[in-house]
Formats: C-alpha cells, structure tokens, sequence
C-alpha cells in the first residue's frame, strides 16, 4: 500500500506524525513529510492509525 498526502488539505496538526513516527513527520516549517510511503507489514498498521487520526482526512492509503 501506498501513503499518499492531499498537501493542500493538511494543516499539520502532527496527530499522524505521533501515530507512525517511523513513516512521516513535519518538518521545521510544519509540513508533513513521507520518509516511507510504501508501506506492508508492521508499517501498514502505522499508516492506518495515521489515516485514522488525521482530523482533515488528508492522508489516505492506496494499492501501490
């Protein structure tokens, strides 16, 4: 599966930075960033509860 970003719909809250710390984080201008957008696995639950807990829904999981 795939992370992808809708950029102009984050707000940078950071709650999906907190829920999968090893596959994103924001940076010092408070965007987030993907460091692995291709996720399986043990990465795959990160980025759900990632998806989950993004209050704009800006995150969302794709086949890659």
């Amino acid at each position: 599966m795939r992370i992808e970003l809708d950029r102009p719909r984050c707000e940078g809250h950071g709650l999906c930075e907190e829920a999968a710390p090893a596959l994103m984080h924001l940076n010092d201008d408070g965007e987030l960033v993907i460091d692995v957008p291709d996720v399986d696995g043990a990465g795959l639950d990160g980025a759900q509860a990632a998806v989950r807990v993004c209050p704009v829904a800006a995150l969302r999981l794709a086949a890659a």
